[in-house]
């Protein structure tokens, strides 16, 4: 019986696939795991699930806010508060955000400020120490209330330095009301002097 030219480049396109799987197979030395034909002794461990589960994605973190008087951070020459040509430098924050999670009955937050610091007149490069105050409250009673120093080296005195200040140190049982919030600012007015 013969064979149609149709069916002979038929054959040998079936032939020349099973023989580049085979050639694949050999060169990864596990020639059932190239062809996912069995066990074979390299199985790769499957990947960690990274998905949000509805309990976390409706889990409690309270917010954080900008307290009013706390956004900017000013300082002077000694004596000479303000007074723009005596501005050492200023810093401001310009973004709050909030992390949370939950073990064992107690919640544990991470609250993130970022800003940047701007060198005044007076101003020269080298290390800023920017006091930042965390304060938690509980409906109007205050809980904690911690100062932070956040150290910004400036080398930039032309231009504007950007930080990043992050206090994991907030931890309490876990809330039975949504009734917390974080204020944070810099723990002192714009009028610092130095």
């Amino acid at each position: 019986m013969a064979v149609s030219l149709f069916e002979r480049r038929k054959l040998a396109g079936i032939a020349a696939a099973g023989f580049i799987l085979a050639v694949s197979g050999c060169q990864s030395g596990d020639t059932l795991g190239a062809l996912n034909l069995g066990g074979g002794g390299n199985a790769q461990p499957a990947a960690p699930d990274t998905r949000v589960t509805q309990q976390e994605l409706l889990a409690y973190c309270p917010s954080v806010a900008l307290r009013s008087d706390g956004a900017v951070h000013t300082t002077y020459q000694r004596n000479a508060a303000d007074d723009p040509s005596a501005v050492i430098y200023q810093a401001s924050i310009s973004d709050t955000t909030r992390s949370c999670t939950y073990q064992n009955g107690i919640m544990n937050m991470t609250i993130a400020v970022a800003g940047r610091v701007v060198p005044g007149p007076q101003g020269s490069a080298g290390q800023v120490n920017l006091p930042l105050r965390v304060t938690v409250f509980r409906d109007t009673e205050q809980v904690q209330s911690d100062v932070k120093t956040h150290q910004v080296n400036v080398t930039d005195i032309a231009g504007a330095t950007q930080f990043v200040f992050s206090d994991a140190s907030i931890s309490m049982p876990n809330p039975t009301a949504r009734n917390i919030r974080v204020l944070v600012g810099f723990d002192e007015p714009s009028n610092a002097k130095r």
